[in-house]
């Protein structure tokens, strides 16, 4: 599959992305732990089917330590008993702050205050914008049919 745009060689996107890089970077800096970052980016992805951004945090998760059987596990992770209390919590939350359009009530109170249990203000900050971030560049490449499958760890980091 080839990509219908080559968002690195136009100069918009080269502005525009410059920012996004700097909003991902800071939501890498945050208190948000690394293994519940990667958790969520890879959950949102699945969801929204996009294979480039699968394959980015499939790859930046393992190279951080993240075992194979907790990343094939996210799929099913309510099922699964290799998550903590506090990555169900956040898995919970970007699955509904992902599906809101099918869920007319957006994040439910339950799902917040679940997650809002097991992190601070400062945390749910970065959950949201994580959430949120994902979304927007699952739908980026998605619309542009980005490839999946050459991507190294920590490239774009």
């Amino acid at each position: 599959m080839d990509a219908r745009l080559n968002f690195l060689a136009a100069p918009t996107a080269g502005r525009a992305l410059k920012h996004l890089m700097s909003a991902g970077k800071a939501l890498k800096e945050s208190p948000l732990p690394t293994a519940t970052q990667e958790l969520v980016a890879l959950r949102v992805s699945q969801i929204n089917g996009c294979a480039v951004c699968v394959d980015m945090h499939t790859k930046d998760a393992a190279a951080a330590g993240e075992t194979s059987v907790r990343l094939n596990l996210v799929a099913a992770w309510r099922e699964a008993t290799v998550f903590t209390e506090a990555e169900r919590a956040a898995l919970a939350l970007a699955e509904e702050g992902t599906r809101v359009a099918d869920a007319a009530g957006g994040v439910s109170d339950e799902v917040w205050i679940h997650a809002a249990k097991h992190y601070d203000d400062e945390q749910l900050v970065a959950l949201v914008f994580l959430v949120s971030f994902m979304n927007l560049a699952n739908r980026m490449n998605i619309i542009t049919r980005q490839p999946a499958g050459a991507y190294q760890p920590g490239q774009f980091h």
